[in-house]
């Protein structure tokens, strides 16, 4: 029983070492940098794949976002140059 305890303080010992918590001021820089346009898509990148980061999660959804969107958006302008171009009448 006392292993089991043991092996469970290590695993919990290695996980606050390797995810530690963002202060204020680096999320405020990390908005900022969030905010430059085509920055913010390669930092996201770099983020949700690169090594171990605490914006990991953060920078993936902010991807599967900004695709929903994309698809969206290209969606929605051919719906509507396509209405355009059927009401066409020559």
């Amino acid at each position: 029983m006392e292993s089991l305890e043991k092996v469970q303080e290590q695993r919990y010992d290695t996980h606050e070492k390797s995810a530690k918590d963002m202060t204020v001021g680096e999320w405020l820089i990390t908005m900022l940098i969030l905010v430059i346009p085509i920055v913010n898509i390669v930092m996201l990148f770099i983020w949700g794949f690169g090594s171990p980061d605490p914006r990991r999660n953060y920078a993936r959804a902010s991807l599967i976002w900004m695709a929903i969107c994309i698809v969206l958006m290209i969606i929605f302008y051919g719906a509507i140059f396509a209405f355009i171009f059927s009401m066409n009448t020559y």
